[in-house]
């Protein structure tokens, strides 16, 4: 089996520090991410420098990973042999140039180098010596907790679509996270290797508006008319997301009632249109009435003669 290199394939020299190693991952992951690099090959290229970061970016696992790339670089006797005597031989084996081989167990070798993993630096090991080396057994590696975090949005954003720059107190950074047009709450939004070559997962929460109640894509807002309004009908302004427009309320129209205005609420994903906009009128009483107001409103009481109690009463 062919020796990896994972000095190599990060392009990084062997003495380089632990600092060095995990800049330059993060460098190589978010190039090499397939939902960012869409050329052939990403995807192995994307797999092949996790493993490799798996093991030089934790310094416990890098130091014996150095004692085999020095056994394979000093010849002598293959590499594969010298790993799978030293698991066999009390308290270690000494290969040449003086190199100590100190793994006991299959065990030790998990605890080193992780539980198996398709891809990973056990499964490297397996394949070595899945037959008369002593590490026949494969155990699945536990992956990460998925990392997430939590973003708070204006309800302007979630149905123009925005950018925005959001700070992630999770990895203690700012970034410019685009929100998708229509949006809603609850959703989330994918930043594929965001942190540190990790995909981070942004929970959708939107801000409560002054004016709009939002159900799904479609919006309620509450617009107070006058008792004459209500009463002979007219036409009111009514403020949208994309400004006021011009609504006709009928004559007679009464407390609480809805009107719906078609393809004025949010936006849709992945542009499939819009939602409607519902208008629900409240009539405001008059306080304060002058005189004249006073002597107008009596003459209508005696006009109309009518008692909406009557049904209650029967």
């Amino acid at each position: 089996m062919e020796f990896k290199d994972y000095y190599k394939i990060l392009g990084v020299d062997r003495g380089a520090d632990q600092k060095t190693i995990r800049q330059t991952f993060r460098r190589l992951a978010r190039e090499s991410h397939p939902d960012v690099n869409k050329k052939k090959g990403a995807e192995e290229r994307f797999k092949e420098i996790n493993e490799a970061h798996q093991v030089l970016g934790d310094p416990a696992k890098r130091a014996k990973y150095d004692q085999i790339f020095d056994a394979y670089q000093s010849g002598g006797a293959p590499w594969q042999d010298l790993f799978g005597r030293a698991a066999r031989a009390p308290g270690g084996w000494s290969g040449p140039g003086g190199v100590t081989f100190e793994v006991g167990s299959a065990e030790d070798l998990e605890q080193l180098f992780g539980r198996g993993g398709a891809g990973g630096f056990c499964d490297f090991f397996q394949q070595l010596f899945g037959v008369g080396g002593g590490f026949g057994r494969a155990r699945r590696v536990q992956e990460p907790p998925r990392l997430e975090s939590v973003i708070e949005i204006a309800l302007e954003d979630a149905y123009r679509g925005a950018r925005l720059k959001v700070n992630i107190p999770e990895i203690h950074r700012t970034l410019d996270v685009e929100i998708p047009k229509g949006v809603r709450a609850g959703q989330t939004i994918r930043l594929a290797g965001a942190a540190e070559g990790q995909d981070l997962y942004l929970k959708v929460q939107i801000a409560p508006h002054r004016l709009f109640e939002r159900t799904d894509d479609d919006l309620t807002i509450e617009v107070p008319i006058t008792v004459s309004e209500a009463a002979l009908g007219g036409e009111i302004e009514v403020p949208t997301l994309d400004g006021k427009i011009t609504m006709t309320v009928p004559p007679g129209t009464q407390p609480g009632r809805r009107f719906r205005l078609k393809g004025l609420g949010m936006s849709r994903p992945r542009g499939e249109g819009r939602g409607d906009l519902y208008v629900r009128v409240r009539i405001v009483v008059p306080t304060g009435l002058s005189a004249r107001e006073r002597e107008l409103f009596e003459e209508l009481r005696k006009a109309r003669h009518e008692n909406p109690r009557q049904d209650l009463l029967a």
